[in-house]
């Protein structure tokens, strides 16, 4: 399909080609993909998840660009493991029997359940999405609202009886409108916490409104500018100007530099043995 021939997958140890699924029914998957870690083996899934291609691309992306910069911000590390708690399963929606077939029966769907950080920590979604402390469960939403940016359907405990202990995504088709493809976001992400300084440095005092320099006041006739209302501390005394006649004279110029380019004539000696060195650089005797 489109995912393997824009090669938005790339085949590794922790990504396999598996052999094609087909039933029971319309369920299985063309060319399905066995996976146990995603960004090249950085995250681990706790056991293998066969998913489609498409999947496996819109997660990776999920926890390179909202993941991991979530946990690193609110924890000041990684995510090492995601803890899945289903992927493909030929089966009704929510495990209903006779209900409509389910994303999983396609490989289309993964199930959720937590996540490991890098220090061993673990986060559980059925106790910390309501339980958890305040940068845990901001974590937890921001796991979810960058889900509801990439895949079309995102359950997360609240949106219904059936996803109390894990997010479920999926990338089923629900109609586009003019905005593009429908989503399903629930339940609705609320405001969340800011992440904690990480820096252990001191706020930054406030600007003293007699010191602040985008105030500017320009000092008359000068090229240089003063802070806005700081204390007078005086001004060293300017050269005086040149007359703009004085600082540039023409005939004054080529009368120096004709002077300059006209060569010195050797010094002389005279008669009774002095030495002289001539007048206005020529020596005695010279005819102009």
């Amino acid at each position: 399909n489109a995912c393997f021939a824009e090669k938005r997958v790339r085949v590794s140890a922790y990504v396999q080609p598996a052999s094609e699924i087909s039933g029971p029914g319309i369920c299985g998957l063309t060319r399905p993909l066995h996976v146990t870690a995603l960004q090249g083996g950085a995250v681990r899934l706790n056991s293998r998840s066969t998913l489609d291609c498409s999947m496996v691309a819109e997660l990776d992306d999920w926890v390179a660009n909202t993941l991991q910069p979530a946990a690193q911000a609110r924890f000041g590390q990684p995510v090492a493991q995601i803890n899945t708690m289903g992927a493909y399963a030929c089966r009704g929606m929510n495990n209903q029997i006779g209900a409509r077939l389910s994303e999983h029966s396609f490989g289309n769907a993964l199930d959720i359940g937590g996540f490991e950080l890098a220090d061993g920590r673990k986060i559980v979604i059925r106790r910390d999405w309501t339980r958890g402390d305040e940068q845990t469960k901001a974590f937890l939403r921001e796991a979810q609202g960058g889900a509801c940016e990439r895949f079309t359907t995102v359950l997360a405990p609240g949106s219904n009886a059936f996803h109390y202990d894990h997010i479920h995504v999926d990338l089923a088709m629900h109609g586009s409108s003019r905005k593009g493809l429908r989503r399903i976001c629930k339940p609705a992400i609320p405001t969340l916490a800011p992440p904690p300084d990480r820096d252990n440095l001191p706020e930054a005092p406030d600007v003293e409104e007699e010191t602040d320099i985008a105030q500017l006041k320009r000092l008359p006739g000068d090229n240089t500018y003063a802070m806005h209302s700081g204390p007078s501390v005086g001004l060293p005394p300017q050269p005086p100007r040149i007359g703009r006649e004085k600082a540039f004279d023409p005939a004054s110029i080529e009368r120096a530099l004709a002077l300059s380019a006209r060569p010195r004539p050797p010094a002389t000696i005279r008669d009774d043995g002095a030495f002289d060195p001539g007048e206005d650089g020529e020596p005695t005797g010279a005819t102009r």
